[in-house]
């Protein structure tokens, strides 16, 4: 493994860590899934390179626009929980309540 990837892999897994430990806001969550995502983006694209394959290069670029999509969405909860509860803190939301 590469400096490269130990790098990213590990950018991948503090994201992960990030997401699963400090799950008091909403935007500390959505920070978490985006680190995630461009880890994930940056060693798929550092694979293609390695690999010289033309096969799967539009690979990274559908995972971009993907988080591109995801990133939208969370945006739109997180105003949507703003403007409903008063804030984004994940223990002031709950299923039951309308």
């Amino acid at each position: 493994m590469t400096p490269a990837h130990f790098t990213f892999t590990s950018m991948f897994f503090l994201g992960l860590t990030g997401l699963a430990f400090h799950r008091t806001h909403l935007l500390s969550a959505l920070l978490c899934l985006e680190a995630m995502m461009i880890s994930l983006f940056i060693n798929l694209s550092m694979w293609m390179l390695q690999l010289n394959s033309t096969n799967f290069s539009l690979a990274p670029m559908i995972l971009l626009a993907f988080s591109a999509c995801e990133a939208s969405t969370g945006l739109a909860l997180l105003v949507a929980t703003a403007r409903t509860h008063g804030n984004d803190r994940l223990q002031s939301l709950s299923l039951l309540q309308c």
